[in-house]
């Protein structure tokens, strides 16, 4: 299969923060690769605004060697290089105050798509969204890009939203997850919405439970105290695993809309059942291995903060009401994993008695790192001597079978050309992000007044003994990290 590649229409992007870890890992490198498969147009322009005073040649020069660090496979090709440096400009700006927003109005053309990427501290996205709007430089169809974290709990949520909606308007704010990003969560959609063969399945009738697992085997050594002011459950729950979960849970959208799709994933949010403590479990790692423990990374010998959380979640509604999806996930695990799992039903009568309860069918989407698509299921085991059943799976890894076409492609690519297109679709939604707080919140300040410690687990275990008995209570068991 050859790739098809759509090109956007003219653009100017801003991105604050240029100078940052974000936009030299992920962003610039992204936007690198979209350049060199030739999605990008001739007329494109990207503009560096960070505080640092710095002229534009040294800024090119930076994102040179950027770029060869972070792209070494295109960075060896000289002339695709320098004709990807040659769109880039800076200008130095300050967040808070007027130095350099004339400069950078003067750089912006008319007629071209604006869009402003703010890969900086939260703390400054209400500034920086006034200023734009005060200096006349962002347009009615000018977007806004606005990375997590979204708030760090509701109420800072809603106010975040209404500093952004003060200068922009809500159809211009694109805040990202680069989750949904993932070629293999998009697939989601596709798989349960293209086929007729999943969706008369997809229910409480015929699922016994989901599992969505992201599991990362480092710590939180380099940004320790950054995290221990979030901890597992801000940084990744409410955030990328709620994410998953609507995709799994939502009802079939009306139509491909943003605003369609987005409308579902709500419903999912709001239909989340409170969930009590004795259904929650958190973790957190402790030094067995000589890599130190989190406490040691996080700087504050006694943290309470959760490095592991486990938790079983239910959704009032008529399509999944009886079926529990249970979410984990932390660091310093076995393997690195992103999965879902959904475990179907065992036959409503078992006609094999060595199978009965062994629940063989499931139906597992691997995010990664190897993207793509395992149905376990059961059949004889070849030869004589009876009737010898065994578990196989039908495998579809998308590199093996698509070849070329399914080259990994860094979520930051496709998200920023999306913004490009003005498509809203991956994006979240402000009552979105704010109903994700409110189911949030509780089970936080509910341990938080409780004070309770999470339960140490070893570095390349599973996580804490207590999470495999919130399964095994049920009579289920985890999928394995590995």
């Amino acid at each position: 299969m050859v790739s098809r590649v759509i090109p956007v229409d003219p653009f100017d992007l801003v991105i604050f923060g240029a100078t940052g870890d974000l936009a030299r890992r992920k962003i610039l490198p992204g936007l690198f690769h979209r350049f060199a498969v030739g999605q990008m147009p001739a007329d494109a322009r990207i503009i560096g605004a960070a505080r640092s005073a710095m002229a534009e040649d040294a800024f090119r020069e930076q994102m040179r060697a950027t770029l060869t660090e972070f792209a070494p496979d295109l960075s060896t090709q000289t002339d695709v290089l320098d004709g990807f440096l040659a769109k880039i400009s800076y200008v130095c700006v300050d967040a808070t105050g007027e130095q350099g927003w004339t400069e950078l109005g003067e750089k912006l053309r008319n007629g071209v798509t604006r869009a402003f990427y703010l890969s900086v501290s939260p703390a400054l996205f209400g500034a920086l969204a006034a200023n734009l709007n005060a200096h006349g430089i962002a347009t009615p169809d000018s977007r806004l890009v606005v990375e997590k974290p979204f708030g760090h709990d509701l109420a800072s949520a809603k106010a975040l939203n209404a500093d952004l909606r003060h200068s922009f308007e809500e159809h211009q704010i694109y805040r990202i997850d680069h989750y949904l990003g993932k070629e293999t969560v998009q697939n989601l959609m596709a798989l349960r919405f293209a086929n007729s063969l999943w969706e008369p399945l997809w229910n409480s009738t015929h699922v016994d439970h989901v599992q969505i697992t992201v599991a990362e085997r480092l710590g939180v050594e380099g940004r320790g105290e950054y995290y221990d002011r979030s901890g597992a459950m801000r940084d990744m729950v409410q955030n990328h695993l709620m994410q998953l979960l609507c995709l799994t849970a939502m009802e079939p959208p009306s139509r491909l809309h943003p605003n369609a799709v987005r409308d579902e994933k709500v419903k999912v949010i709001e239909a989340l059942e409170p969930v009590p403590q004795a259904d929650i479990i958190r973790g957190q790692y402790r030094d067995r291995d000589g890599s130190g423990s989190y406490r040691d990374h996080a700087g504050d010998a006694k943290s309470n903060t959760e490095s592991f959380v486990a938790l079983k979640v239910n959704i009032g509604n008529w399509r999944w009401a009886g079926t529990p999806f249970y979410l984990r996930t932390g660091k310093k695990l076995r393997a690195r994993t992103s999965e879902i799992v959904v475990m179907f039903r065992d036959p409503p009568h078992m006609i094999f008695p060595k199978m009965e309860g062994r629940r063989g069918n499931a139906l597992i989407i691997r995010l990664q790192p190897d993207e793509g698509i395992t149905l376990r299921t059961t059949i004889k085991e070849p030869g004589p001597g009876g009737m010898r059943l065994a578990e196989v799976t039908l495998d579809m890894t998308f590199a093996d079978a698509l070849g070329e076409q399914a080259q990994a492609q860094d979520a930051y690519e496709r998200l920023i050309m999306d913004v490009i297109r003005g498509d809203q679709t991956l994006f979240m939604r402000g009552d979105e992000v704010e109903a994700a707080w409110a189911w949030a919140d509780p089970i936080i300040s509910g341990w938080e007044e409780a004070r309770l410690a999470p339960a140490p687990y070893d570095p390349g275990s599973s996580g804490p003994e207590d999470a495999l008995m919130l399964l095994h209570r049920d009579g289920r068991r985890w999928r394995e990290i590995d």
